[in-house]
């Protein structure tokens, strides 16, 4: 996507917030309204070319007393749909009763985007912008033709043509806005954002080498800690360009604890074609999404720093009680970090979803702080698992990044690259790169 293009649709979805919530919501509620009504922006224009075939087809299910409408996907073209009569842009010809019509709206939507609007949580916001007159005039600005989030091109009001904005592109919006919303309200931007230039190098790194040894069939990419989709969307861009498209399919998985990054990045996925139920929703620690699944290529960017204590009952009994502790979880038997942090279990969550029976086997690619790499005693939880990573031979490179790199922290970061599948000549070795300076 053109930057310059990029940087004006967020500027101006950014721009809505003072124009239209001001005095209506306190600053950090403005997420909750722009977040979601982009989405469905987005979706409503995807939605409008096919909008009286999907009305047509409804019709039809409910003269036949068909209850089952997902037959509706044939004519909308994309994996969700929406039987009410209105669109946001003729929500606008009645509004005397838009708040009303909005309703109407979002019930219409298929099972998955209210699944969408319930993690968002917007209907708790509708009372509010009816009460403050706001919701006409932030359908109007959202409808504006000076910006285009549609997938088509489309002309403004002087008849200049504006690029369409490509799935990819959407999320690059999507991404910064929730940056500078993090920003704004002095939350950590890097919990939900990984650069864009770090998972390019985590894509390169992790699917490169193997290239040519990518043949016909369909391999799975899985992130634990996926947000809002970015790194799966990338691997996945990345995969079929340096591959043969037509010879290799890529499915995509993930699993987010953060509502509002999960339903960015379900719609995003609904949005591509994608399998929205691929992504799971909750904590990958106590309640793993993929229980009997292995993956070909996982990357991810962990919280780290971030305790794992509410999710201790599910993985552990008596946890640090000498010949007590029980940990129940198949996946953490190695060891269990200090419980102020949990990013190791991520990586052993990844460790254990390696195949082990292909030729190809599985690649990892992890970012995380230096505590994975220096915390924890001898005998420790960390020091095991470390150990057991390196004596399996698993552990194939280990990349410092320069300081700065994630937005509002300066702590050093690293890239782990792990495979089951290591080349001859990286046998019983480990590459580290300095790439700080």
């Amino acid at each position: 996507m053109n930057p310059k293009v990029h940087n004006q649709v967020v500027s101006y979805i950014w721009s809505i917030a003072d124009d239209v919530l001001r005095d209506v919501f306190v600053r950090g509620k403005y997420r909750d309204i722009i977040l979601p009504f982009t989405v469905l922006r987005r979706l409503d224009v995807l939605l409008v070319p096919t909008k009286q075939a999907v009305l047509d087809a409804n019709a039809f299910l409910i003269e036949q007393e068909i209850d089952d409408k997902t037959a509706l996907e044939n004519y909308s073209g994309y994996g969700f749909w929406n039987i009410s009569k209105y669109t946001f842009e003729s929500l606008m010809g009645d509004s005397d009763n838009i708040d009303s019509n909005l309703e109407d709206y979002l019930d219409g939507f298929s099972p998955n985007v209210q699944e969408i609007i319930s993690k968002f949580k917007l209907r708790n916001q509708l009372e509010t912008m009816k009460e403050a007159g706001a919701t006409y005039l932030l359908i109007e600005k959202l409808c504006n033709k000076e910006i285009n989030l549609g997938s088509n091109e489309a002309k403004n009001s002087k008849g200049e043509v504006l690029p369409p904005l490509t799935n990819l592109g959407m999320g690059y919006v999507f991404e910064e806005l929730i940056r500078k919303f993090n920003e704004d309200n002095n939350e950590e931007a890097g919990e939900h954002f990984t650069p864009r230039e770090i998972i390019k190098l985590m894509t390169h790194i992790l699917f490169t080498p193997v290239k040519e040894k990518i043949s016909k069939g369909t391999y799975l990419i899985y992130d634990p800690a996926c947000g809002s989709g970015g790194m799966l969307t990338e691997s996945e861009n990345f995969a079929l360009g340096v591959t043969n498209s037509s010879k290799a399919n890529f499915e995509l998985y993930g699993q987010e604890v953060n509502p509002e990054t999960y339903a960015i990045c379900t719609s995003d996925m609904l949005i591509k074609g994608e399998k929205s139920e691929n992504i799971v929703y909750g904590s990958t620690l106590s309640k793993d999404g993929f229980e009997h699944l292995h993956f070909d290529f996982m990357l991810s960017n962990p919280p780290y720093g971030k305790t794992w204590k509410i999710d201790e009952d599910a993985i552990v009994d008596d946890r640090g009680k000498k010949g007590k502790e029980v940990i129940k979880d198949s996946r953490f038997q190695v060891g269990l970090p200090s419980i102020s942090d949990g990013q190791l279990l991520f990586l052993m969550n990844m460790v254990s979803k390696m195949k082990l029976d292909t030729k190809l086997g599985s690649r990892i690619a992890t970012v995380h702080n230096g505590s994975a790499l220096f915390t924890g005693d001898a005998g420790g939880g960390e020091s095991e698992i470390r150990k057991h990573i390196i004596e399996n031979d698993w552990l194939e490179c280990i990349i410092a990044l320069p300081k700065n790199i994630f937005y509002n922290t300066g702590i050093p970061t690293y890239i782990w690259i792990v495979s089951n599948r290591k080349e001859p000549k990286r046998k019983g070795k480990v590459q580290l790169i300095n790439a700080m300076d």
